[in-house]
């Protein structure tokens, strides 16, 4: 089936209007707001800390630990208060895309707990999640090897398709959502997930257009951490 416009007349490898910010969660250590378009979410880092209970800590290394929701009132049909098992899911694949960037092995017996709240949903929540993150654990000032950007790439009917948002997940014709997270420097995926299916080419393609959109990305997360360092 030919998908010959996008519902809201963007180009086939165009994101939405993208927007960052930080600091927006002040008793924490780091935090940041991350936007594809009306798609929000905010992010929390506390730590380096102490683990407690203490049976749990590493010697070797520190713990990341991320904790992903999405608030009753983000989605039109309110969404039951507390975690489900789909943001279980999300928390533990945003911590696998974040956990490469940091040098776990400099904060022993510690944990980093990042906490992502999804505040308003029009698709493409966890790849919000873990942009906001990526900058946040930036902003506490934690020594990153990367950054990593994250974006939902589509196929939707015969075209591959960039930031999806609802109306394009729906698609009656049939749609196949694949979240990546990439690696800026390295080019290295720290995620991918497959709703549907696609053939070899269209996944090749899928990461291809990740990477080229994770550029922009990229230099978004870039300019609001280089205005922190500035003031």
């Amino acid at each position: 089936m030919s998908y010959t416009k996008r519902f809201d007349g963007r180009k086939f490898d165009e994101i939405r209007k993208i927007r960052a910010e930080v600091g927006v969660v002040k008793n924490a250590d780091g935090s940041a707001l991350f936007a594809f378009g009306d798609t929000i979410a905010i992010a929390a880092v506390y730590g380096p800390r102490i683990m407690h209970p203490q049976h749990k800590q590493d010697a070797k290394r520190g713990t990341l630990r991320v904790s992903y929701d999405m608030l009753s009132f983000s989605v039109p049909e309110r969404k039951k208060p507390g975690l489900s098992r789909r943001s279980q899911e999300i928390s533990k694949v945003t911590e696998w895309a974040l956990a490469p960037v940091i040098d776990l092995d400099q904060f022993p017996n510690t944990v980093i707990d990042v906490f992502i709240q999804v505040i308003q949903a029009n698709a493409s929540t966890r790849c919000a999640g873990i942009n906001a993150a990526a900058i946040a654990l930036a902003h506490a000032g934690l020594p990153m090897k990367d950054m990593v950007t994250a974006v939902s790439i589509g196929k939707i009917g015969d075209k591959i398709v960039a930031d999806l948002i609802k109306e394009e997940e729906d698609y009656e014709e049939g749609a196949t959502d694949i979240p990546i997270a990439v690696l800026h420097k390295t080019g290295e995926i720290t995620l991918l997930q497959l709703d549907g299916e696609v053939s070899i080419q269209e996944l090749k393609e899928a990461i291809e257009l990740a990477k080229k959109v994770g550029k922009e990305i990229y230099e978004k997360q870039k300019e609001v951490l280089k205005g922190v360092k500035e003031k």
